[in-house]
Formats: structure tokens, sequence, C-alpha cells
């Protein structure tokens, strides 16, 4: 067995890992990822990457219920295997108890533990695989650096720094919705995402109305904005509808994490607050503009040339993770004005068109 402690954690909190020494590729690779939704979303290009590196193997993936809709509707993975429990611990654990004769009976040569919590170490542990290793839950890197070290550690070849993109089996999945809500093709598409889980990651409602009325004139009108997710934000969808009128598609409570994926893909910009949507974006190498409150960004931020993460690292008080400002008036949001966020989004759209045009 070998170990890997990174000397950024504060705990030095050390990884376990037990690398591939098979003179053969492996055959079958098992990814635990249970949640939380976002997390699961930032493990899938760099799942994606092995599989490149290991093309003869079959990867499955095992996940809760909830968050299965759009792992199933990859190309990579052979099977997807489902936990139900919601969140009660109890009942996951029964589920999972439930589960293990058919896991057994795949035979992994590979467990990789992306979750490393009691419940997904029972599993590999029962599993008995060949080569395994498990997630560094505590180091000072983001989720994404971390799920690629992690997966470095089994000994294939390291993963890229630039990342495939996702590969759907149904690429026309959510499209009809997306249609039949007045989608116009020939207009820049961008999506608006209030979705922080409280207050203190929540950019005020009329600023992205003044950030959609200030990029309307800057282009002369030829943008449309959608707004999808859970119905938790179907009052604030309503709002900006209400105020924006035919600028706002909205299909709030109308389609699974899958579609919501693949709605993405025609997207021109993202400017989203904390929240699963956000990594589904920049995973997707969409220009993002990310809105952070008291989200601690070293671990939440998106990464890459395409993603702008505005974060309260350089405030006293920033990163709090508290769900109400003690001030009252959450400064580390509201300072970010629409007039200096559409700035930003101008110049992300600006790099994305150069490359393409640098690739073409």
């Amino acid at each position: 067995m070998s170990y890997m402690t990174s000397a950024a954690s504060p705990n030095k909190e050390t990884v376990f890992t037990v690398p591939w020494t098979g003179t053969t590729a492996p055959a079958k690779i098992l990814v635990i990822r249970m949640q939380a939704f976002g997390d699961v979303v930032i493990t899938l290009p760099y799942v994606q990457a092995l599989r490149a590196v290991l093309p003869a193997a079959q990867f499955h993936f095992l996940t809760r219920e909830e968050f299965s809709s759009l792992p199933e509707n990859l190309t990579m993975f052979k099977r997807v295997h489902t936990l139900g429990g919601g969140r009660n611990p109890g009942r996951q654990w029964l589920k999972a108890v439930r589960l293990l004769p058919s896991l057994l009976q795949e035979h992994y040569d590979v467990v990789i533990d992306l979750q490393r919590n009691t419940l997904s170490r029972m599993i590999r542990t029962a599993l008995h695989p060949k080569s395994y290793c498990e997630f560094d839950r505590f180091s000072l890197h983001t989720a994404a650096e971390r799920t690629k070290n992690t997966i470095d550690t089994l000994g294939f070849a390291p993963l890229p720094s630039l990342l495939p993109r996702l590969e759907l089996r149904d690429t026309s999945t959510g499209l009809d919705q997306l249609l039949s809500a007045n989608f116009n093709p020939a207009k820049k598409l961008f999506v608006l995402n209030p979705a922080g889980s409280f207050e203190t990651k929540n950019w005020p409602l009329d600023y992205y109305v003044q950030f959609v009325q200030a990029w309307s004139e800057t282009i002369d009108g030829n943008v449309q904005c959608l707004i999808m997710g859970t119905e938790s934000i179907l009052a604030k969808s309503e709002y900006l509808k209400n105020r924006l009128g035919d600028k706002i598609i909205s299909l709030v409570g109308s389609t699974t994490q899958s579609q919501a994926f693949n709605i993405l893909q025609k997207a021109d910009l993202v400017l989203t607050e904390d929240s699963g949507l956000m990594h589904m974006a920049w995973v997707s190498q969409i220009p993002v503009v990310a809105l952070f409150g008291s989200t601690k960004s070293a671990w939440s931020k998106p990464i890459g040339r395409f993603s702008l993460c505005l974060d309260s690292s350089d405030l006293e008080c920033g990163e709090c993770a508290r769900p109400t400002c003690r001030f009252g008036d959450i400064h580390c949001l509201t300072r970010h004005t629409p007039e200096v966020i559409v700035k930003i989004a101008h110049g992300l759209l600006l790099r994305k068109e150069s490359d393409a045009q640098g690739n073409a």
C-alpha cells in the first residue's frame, strides 16, 4: 500500500492508494461518487480522461439515485449503479448492503473511491479490488485538482490538464423543451443561474435584470437568457420573467439533470452562483462567471481558461459560510456591479472566440 500526503492540508491528511501493478490493463473499474450533485459532475471529465487512457476497460459508476440522470446518459459508463435512501444515512447503508451481491458479481479490478466516507470505504473493502484509491477530502485544493491527483496515484498515465468534453448517448435530450420555449438559435444564449442555496450566496435579482438590460444594449438585443433548475428557484425565475419579458426563457422545474446538461451545450455564457449547474457549465468549457459570496472558493470554484470566479477571499469577513450576513448587506456580492460583470463576460467571450479562431 502506498500513501499520499498533501503538504497543503492543515491536518496532514493521508490518502490511501494501492497502485495498479498488473502486466495488462484492468478489465473493469468502479468509480464511486455518491454526493453531492456538483461534486458528481466534477468527477466526470476526469473519469472520461482516464477512459481515454484505458479504452479497453469497462467503467461502472456508483452514485445516489437522485444524481444518476447525467451519468446514465454518458457513453463512458457501461453501467450505473444507484443507491437509494435519499439523505438518510441508515437507509443508504441498508440499500448498499442489498446492492453488494450485485457489485461482487462484477469482479472489479480497480475501485476509485471519490467519496471517501465510511459507506464508500465499506463498499470498497467488501469488493476487495486489486487496486484502489481514495479521495483527498481535506487538502486546500479545488475538488477538480484533488480528483485528478487521486486518480493519478493509481499509476496509469497522468491525466491531461485539458480535459475532454463529456460524450452523451442522446445529444438531443432537452432540446425540444428549449425550442418549445421560443429559443431563437440565431441569438446568443446566456444562462442565468440565481441558485445559491442561501442569501449570502445570492447576487441581487435586480442586478441580474440590470446585467441583461446592459448586455442587450451592448449587442443590439441579440441575446436570450435562460433560467433552468429545480422549483426552488421558481419565484426568482418568475420575478426575472416579469421584469425582462421575452428576453427570458424559463425551464425551471421541467428538465432532468441530463437534459439541463445538454441544453447547456448551446449556451454562450453562464452567469451563476455556487450550484451544481455551475459545475456542469465549466466542465463543458462554456464561459462561466461565478459569483461566490460566503462560499469557500478553494474547494468549489470553477477552473479553466474560460472560467472566472469572483470570490470573497480578499475580505476580512470573506468566505464565512454563514447563511445570513452579520453586517446585513452581503457586500461580498453587492460590490460586483452589473456593469463590471458585463465587462468580464465580454472578455471571456472574446477569449473563447479567439481560441476558436486559432484552432480553426
